[in-house]
């Protein structure tokens, strides 16, 4: 993209450079984020400028979340994250939808396994009995955004056979007539190992959320066990917490 500043117009050389870098960020090579702007130095040397003058232009646009800096490697331009509400039961397919993000499932995958300990306890089964293990790698055209793993109790009646691109309670009401009422949910911070980072595009150590949930049935039984590990670009959670006050006297 060419451009030259006008050294003899009124307006200052930081505001040229940022209508300039305005315009940079909507080109196809730079607007969903996947790759860097050009260094501070590079613009600075480009445009016969100061690299003040370049972070000058470069702090408007930070500072209208509109691009983000990583300490040590650049600045691109900033991800759309996905709001999802934590005191809000919805499908992922339906919360994307409602955000206007066509699902796009990388991977959907059932097998029949001998459970771990984990999921055994979690499940409150026996170590002999075999459950379901479903897979997913979900995420948009333009990134993988989740893996999930959930395993299913023997007792909801998965064959193996049934459609898991459809939303999955769904799919269990209507099936196999088992109703989802509770879920008893943790969230951590982790670090991102080998396989998970191989499955979602992502360096080694990479921060990732890690959702783990036991779903419930109308009668307090576990239907499911599932960990969903979200790629932290592109995910952030949101709670209203309302503070009780005293009414007594």
């Amino acid at each position: 993209m060419d451009f030259k500043l006008d050294l003899d117009s009124p307006v200052p050389l930081h505001a040229q450079i940022e209508v300039y870098l305005r315009e940079l960020i909507t080109k196809e090579e730079y607007k969903n984020g996947d790759s860097f702007l050009p260094k501070e130095v590079s613009l600075a040397k480009k445009l016969g400028v100061s690299r003040n003058t370049i972070r000058h232009a470069l702090n408007r646009l930070v500072n209208e979340g509109l691009i983000e800096r990583k300490k040590g490697v650049g600045s691109k331009v900033t991800t759309k994250r996905i709001l999802m509400r934590l005191d809000n039961w919805i499908s992922f397919t339906k919360e994307m939808k409602n955000q206007g993000i066509e699902v796009v499932n990388y991977l959907v995958n059932i097998s029949l396994i001998t459970p771990e300990e984990d999921v055994c306890k979690a499940l409150s089964i026996d170590a002999k009995k075999k459950v379901w293990k479903l897979e997913k790698i979900r995420g948009s055209k333009n990134a993988k955004y989740l893996y999930s793993v959930s395993y299913f109790h023997p007792r909801v009646g998965i064959k193996g056979d049934e459609n898991f691109m459809r939303p999955l309670y769904e799919l269990l009401e209507e099936k196999h007539d088992v109703i989802v009422a509770l879920s008893k949910e943790k969230l951590r911070a982790i670090k991102a190992d080998y396989k998970i980072a191989a499955m979602l595009d992502l360096g080694k150590d990479v921060a990732l959320l890690q959702r783990e949930r036991i779903v419930l049935d109308t009668g307090e039984r576990p239907v499911e066990y599932n960990i969903v590990y979200y790629h932290t670009d592109y995910f952030t959670y949101d709670i209203d917490i309302k503070r009780e006050f005293n009414t007594k006297s």
